[in-house]
C-alpha cells in the first residue's frame, strides 16, 4: 500500500532532532498560507509594535486584516497599505479601549465590511506602578484596556463567530508568576489567563481559545536597551521577530484540539 503524505503545518515543521530548522519564518508562514487563506484576523492594539508583527505575520500567512488603534492613524494607515502589498485585504478601525462603549460597537462595526475568524487582543498598557503607588485611575485603566476589553470583544466576536473560529489572547510570563513590579498590568493580564482559559471551555467545541505569553520580545520603546531585562533569561537574548510570528500563526492553524493552552514565549523566563 502507498504512503499518504502528512499536510505540513508549522506543528510538523517544528518536529525533528531540535536543532534549528533551515526554515525561515517567511517560508514557514507562506507553508501555511492555505489555513487563513479568504479568512479575516483582527489585531487590536495593531498599528505599532508587537502588534505591528502580529498584523504583518498573518497577511503573510494569507489572512485577511482589521487594524485596530487607538492613536496611530498614520501607523494604521501605513501598515494597511504595507498588507495591501502582500495580495490581502486590510481595513482601519479606531477605537480607544478604555471606553466599555466604544469596545462593545467595535466588532459589529467591522462586521459591516468583513466577519471575522479570528480575533487576538493584543491591545494592552504597561505603566511602572508598585502596589502603593498605583492609583484608582492606574488600576481602572489597567483593568479596562488589559482584561474588560478582551471580555467585551470576546463576547461580541462570539456572538458573529462560525465554527473553528479563533482567540489569541496576548498575555505576559508576569501573569504566571507575579511580582511586586507593574502592579495593576501583572493583575490584569494574570486575571486574562484566567480567563483564556474559562472561554475556552465556554465557547468549546464552537471557538478554540489560546493565550501567547511573551517575554522579552522588544527593547523598550524609549530606546534604552535596559541589559537587565534578558540579565535573567535563560536564553540570554532578545527574542527574534519571526519566533513570535510562528507561535501565533501555530494557534490560527493549529489542530482544534488544542485549546486553552498558554504558550510561553519568553526564552524560558517563567522558570526562574
Amino acid at each position: 500500500m502507498g504512503s499518504v503524505a502528512k499536510p505540513t503545518t508549522l506543528a510538523t515543521l517544528s518536529q525533528g532532532t531540535g536543532t534549528q530548522s533551515p526554515i525561515n519564518g517567511l517560508e514557514s508562514l507562506k507553508m501555511v498560507e492555505h489555513f487563513l487563506h479568504n479568512k479575516t484576523v483582527m489585531i487590536t492594539g495593531a498599528a505599532r509594535r508587537i502588534g505591528r508583527i502580529f498584523a504583518l505575520a498573518c497577511a503573510r500567512a494569507g489572512a485577511d486584516v482589521v487594524i485596530h488603534h487607538a492613536h496611530s492613524d498614520s501607523d494604521a494607515e501605513s501598515l494597511r497599505h504595507e498588507i495591501t502589498g502582500f495580495g490581502s485585504r486590510a481595513w482601519v478601525f479606531k477605537a480607544d479601549l478604555n471606553d466599555s462603549s466604544e469596545a462593545q460597537k467595535l466588532i459589529p462595526l467591522v462586521n459591516e465590511s468583513t466577519p471575522l475568524h479570528g480575533l487576538i487582543n493584543s491591545a494592552a498598557i504597561f505603566e511602572s506602578r508598585t502596589f502603593d503607588s498605583t492609583s484608582i485611575d492606574d488600576w481602572e485603566r489597567h483593568i479596562a484596556i488589559n482584561l474588560t476589553a478582551p471580555f467585551l470583544l470576546s463576547q461580541t466576536f462570539a456572538r458573529q463567530a462560525k465554527d473553528g473560529a479563533r482567540i489569541v489572547n496576548i498575555l505576559d510570563w508576569r501573569a504566571l508568576r507575579p511580582g511586586a513590579d507593574h502592579f495593576p498590568y501583572t493583575v490584569s493580564k494574570s486575571a486574562l489567563v484566567a480567563m483564556t482559559k474559562s472561554l475556552a471551555v465556554a465557547l468549546a467545541p464552537k471557538i478554540i481559545v489560546n493565550g501567547l505569553a511573551l517575554g522579552a520580545i522588544l527593547p523598550p520603546s524609549d530606546g534604552s536597551a535596559a541589559p537587565e531585562i534578558i540579565k535573567h533569561v535563560p536564553m540570554k537574548r532578545w527574542a527574534n521577530e519571526n519566533e513570535i510570528e510562528q507561535a501565533l500563526i501555530f494557534l490560527l492553524t493549529s489542530p482544534a484540539y488544542i485549546t486553552g493552552e498558554i504558550i510561553h514565549v519568553d526564552g524560558g523566563r517563567h522558570l526562574v
